[in-house]
């Protein structure tokens, strides 16, 4: 067991970033330079993780992507690249893993195996109000230390942003609103 912190990058990918996407994340850019800043402090110690449509979209999820047809590609279009900033394909050699999922949330038994015993994450990525405040959620309720770098994710808007920011701090101390500051100078 390691309490060494893990930085997970989260959804930091094209259709996220992509002005044209109909997910285009406004300030995707700023998020992505704050973690390309963070990345080389953490060395190993990153986690990637990816949103990508399911083959067969079952339940709820169905009347989801009817509203979002666009979305509903295969795993490797490169809709669903992650951009080189977490990574991406112009980056093949970054360190760290990567975790794929059809879900917001990227909490599981891949995202907690791929953390090899830690017991804390710093999460950074987009959206904040989406694959952010999912992933976080149940990693706190997991007994993980959540730290959420907020000057390192993009919501939807400010608005929804600071909102989803100013949920998850309401889960203190389980979950910890910090920023990319704070964090490099606890781990030099």
């Amino acid at each position: 067991m390691t309490d060494a912190p893990y930085l997970v990058v989260v959804d930091m990918q094209n259709v996220f970033g992509d002005p044209a996407s109909g997910w285009f994340t406004p300030r995707f850019d700023s998020a992505a330079e704050v973690i390309r800043r963070m990345l080389p402090s953490f060395g190993d110690r990153v986690i990637r993780t990816r949103f990508v449509a399911p083959e067969h979209p079952e339940g709820a999820w169905i009347e989801y992507y009817r509203q979002w047809p666009f979305a509903l590609v295969a795993a490797d279009d490169p809709l669903y690249d992650l951009v080189p900033a977490a990574g991406g394909p112009s980056d093949p050699d970054a360190p760290g893993t990567i975790v794929t999922e059809t879900t917001f949330g990227k909490w599981g038994a891949n995202l907690r195996r791929a953390l090899g015993g830690s017991t804390e994450i710093v999460l950074a990525g987009v959206s904040t109000d989406c694959c952010v405040i999912s992933t976080a959620l149940p990693a706190a309720d997991a007994g993980m230390h959540v730290r959420v770098v907020a000057d390192g994710c993009a919501g939807a808007s400010d608005t929804d942003h600071q909102r989803a920011l100013d949920a998850m701090s309401l889960y203190a101390p389980l979950i910890e609103i910090t920023d990319s500051e704070t964090v490099l100078a606890g781990i030099r």
